[in-house]
């Protein structure tokens, strides 16, 4: 699923999990909760006061008045990109795949190295508010335009709609909670700091988000083992597991595998999941915003560097969990010695999204309520980020270029307020709809696939050739979606035909982008009379200082290396 990251949700496609009704949540879960809730809203608003003698400007509301350490950077990376998605749906992932579906959260930490060491010099160093200005510094501002009406579309329509959606599902799968209020609540939880004070109040209470979201996670990971374990603790829950269930731990699915397309083998690695991770982690507003309001660019690439180290933890938090509630309901012995609380075991052939709720009833009391603060932070903290960058992109790209050039700093804060509120309204109006579309999941998933792999050809190309020309770029960009087209939908009847393949998605996404580059390439260098072998005007002039990087990040990267390849060794297949 690429809804509001690169990470699959609900892999079967079932629109309604089995439900849960967490009605033993005690009067001490309810305190932590709300305690949480008090202190995110008590810190948000005040770090947004306005400080004596000084009006919010537009550096201030947009990028927290570029003064975020690099501890405050990373937190808040993960903040954004982590909600119900992962908490739900990769351990129901995790549940039916295995260990394999990690590999959206092993990669991204690469990929994290990536976009620090070759993307952050080049967006800081043009002092950027938004991607779609790198588009018009680079490009045209008419292809900025065209970016920005699509990404506001992106982010109301599908991101924010579908993290509401996502997020209710499961307030109303663990606590019962109508869809509907839960759909408010979290719009209204989330927009009672965020809409007041800008990126700096959600950056700073992502601080907080991630150590719940850390904390929780890692409880009911415990739990989980200890009691899929009889009581042996984690590392022998560990054993337990991989010993129970050693299809569950390979890395990298065979063809036979049913989940193949979805996760094609050694194509993971080298294929479309680039594709998806570089253009979520590089050219994304909501996640790249953070790193632009680093106080340098030494402290943006370190926190980069310290969100890829989250990274490499969290399939501890939401994949390993789903694997633990696999071996549980498959283990008479096991469920037997789990008394009363295995009396809910899921009917057979339910959702596997069922996995994280269920394990929530082994929780003791007082843990349940910090594992339900930990996943409503995974939720209010994205949709906070969420809400700020659509206000980012429309005020800075589309109000004040357009309707109001003369925009004073006051008019310019007001605008992204109000845009931000109406953004919220539509995405509240819309998520209970996805309820309704059958495979709503995996419609959202493929619909980003279909244009991603087109806007990634045009900034790699923008980045690093400097032949790439405007014209090149919007016309690959255009046949970008027919090409996708031809590999996703083939005419009935035709799909064993000579003419169309069947690929995994994955794949296909891949392809795509590299027969986009091809165009671009193509036209940029045809364009034109004596154009061949010419520079663009535009192109970017890189030097070896360009990409210079501090001894400490190039430590920390060796050592993220380093991991992955043993991770990656270890659970090959």
């Amino acid at each position: 699923m690429y809804i509001a990251s690169p990470d699959p949700v609900n892999v079967t496609g079932s629109p309604t999990p089995y439900r849960i009704m967490t009605s033993t949540f005690s009067a001490l879960d309810y305190a932590i909760f709300i305690g949480y809730a008090i202190l995110i809203l008590g810190v948000g608003l005040w770090v947004s006061r306005d400080k004596k003698g000084h009006q919010k400007n537009a550096e201030d509301y947009f990028l927290a008045s570029k003064s975020l350490p690099w501890w405050a950077v990373g937190a808040s990376l993960i903040a954004a990109n982590i909600s119900a998605e992962q908490f739900i749906g990769m351990s129901g992932s995790g549940f039916k795949i295995g260990l394999a579906i990690a590999s959206y959260e092993w990669m991204a930490a690469l990929t994290l190295i990536i976009v620090g060491k070759y993307f952050l010099p080049i967006f800081i160093e043009k002092g950027l508010y938004t991607i779609p200005e790198f588009v018009e510094q680079r490009y045209s501002t008419n292809l900025k335009t065209i970016l920005a009406v699509f990404w506001i579309s992106l982010y109301v329509f599908v991101n924010l709609a579908s993290v509401l959606y996502l997020g209710s599902l499961a307030l109303e799968t663990i606590m019962g909670i109508p869809m509907k209020y839960g759909v408010m609540g979290l719009g209204l939880f989330a927009a009672a700091y965020s809409l007041y004070g800008g990126l700096s109040a959600v950056s700073w209470t992502d601080v907080i988000q991630v150590i719940f979201l850390v904390m929780g996670g890692l409880v009911t990971t415990y739990l989980a083992l200890d009691a899929v374990s009889g009581g042996g603790g984690m590392w022998a829950g560990f054993q337990t597991i991989y010993e129970a269930a050693p299809d569950k731990f390979a890395m990298i699915l065979d063809k036979g595998h049913p989940e193949y397309m979805n996760l094609p083998g050694i194509g993971v690695l080298v294929g479309g999941m680039w594709v998806a991770n570089i253009y979520y982690w590089g050219f994304n507003q909501y996640i790249i915003q953070r790193t632009l309001a680093a106080k340098s660019l030494k402290e943006s690439q370190r926190g980069i560097l310290f969100a890829a180290g989250l990274k490499l933890i969290l399939p501890l938090i939401v994949v390993i969990p789903g694997i633990a509630a696999y071996v549980m309901t498959q283990d008479a012995a096991v469920m037997a010695g789990l008394g009363e609380a295995a009396a809910n075991k899921p009917p057979t052939g339910a959702n596997p999204d069922f996995a994280y709720p269920w394990l929530l009833q082994f929780l003791p009391s007082g843990l349940k309520g910090l594992a339900f603060a930990a996943l409503t932070a995974a939720i209010v903290s994205s949709l906070a980020s969420m809400l700020n960058s659509t206000s980012t992109i429309f005020t800075m790209d589309i109000y004040k270029p357009y309707i109001n050039p003369t925009a004073d700093d006051r008019a310019t804060v007001r605008m992204g307020r109000i845009s931000a509120t109406v953004a919220l309204v539509i995405a509240c109006i819309m998520a209970p709809l996805l309820g309704g579309i059958d495979q709503a999941f995996q419609f959202i998933q493929e619909y980003t696939g279909v244009v991603s792999p087109g806007i990634l050809a045009v900034f790699i190309l923008g980045l690093f050739w400097k032949k790439t020309t405007n014209k090149g770029a919007i016309i690959g960009a255009l046949v970008s979606i027919p090409i996708a087209l031809y590999f996703k939908v083939a005419p009935k009847g035709w799909s064993e035909s000579a003419l169309f393949v069947e690929l995994p998605f994955l794949d296909q996404m891949g392809l795509t982008t590299l027969l986009t580059i091809a165009v671009i390439a193509f036209v940029s260098l045809t364009e034109g009379e004596g154009a061949v072998g010419s520079d663009d005007p535009k192109g970017i002039v890189l030097t070896k200082s360009t990409f210079k990087t501090d001894p400490l990040y190039n430590i920390g990267a060796f050592a993220v290396l380093t991991i992955l390849a043993v991770l990656y060794a270890f659970f090959w297949g």
